[in-house]
């Protein structure tokens, strides 16, 4: 502890960016972790009605543009946000499980053609 300050007298400033420099590279290795624990235990999740496409395809391994054109969805710039599957069921005014059944069908397609 006493290097540590003696450091920090004589070099406040280098001491300062080296400090903020592990802080910065603490912050990007637990955002990495928890980001990959998260999605090495959500693959092939079942489809509900509050996933957006982009989570269904990435928990599937899809392009979420392709499962866009396979189901018949909008694309998320029509609103210009991700719209969760129950929305797009109301914004076409048909049940919420029509769309999950387009979506999973869609999703069979796009395997299907992919192996």
């Amino acid at each position: 502890m006493s290097r540590l300050l003696a450091l920090w007298r004589a070099r406040p400033w280098l001491t300062l960016a080296f400090l903020m420099a592990c802080a910065v590279t603490l912050f990007f290795a637990g955002r990495f972790t928890v980001y990959t624990v998260y999605w090495a235990s959500h693959q092939e999740v079942p489809v509900e009605p509050w996933m957006t496409v982009g989570y269904v395809a990435r928990s599937w391994g899809l392009d979420p543009r392709a499962l866009d054109e396979a189901a018949g969805l909008p694309m998320p710039e029509a609103k210009g946000r991700p719209q969760p599957l129950a929305e797009i069921a109301q914004d076409r005014g048909v049940p919420v499980a029509q769309v999950i059944a387009e979506v999973e069908a869609a999703i069979a397609k796009l395997r299907v053609a992919g192996e």
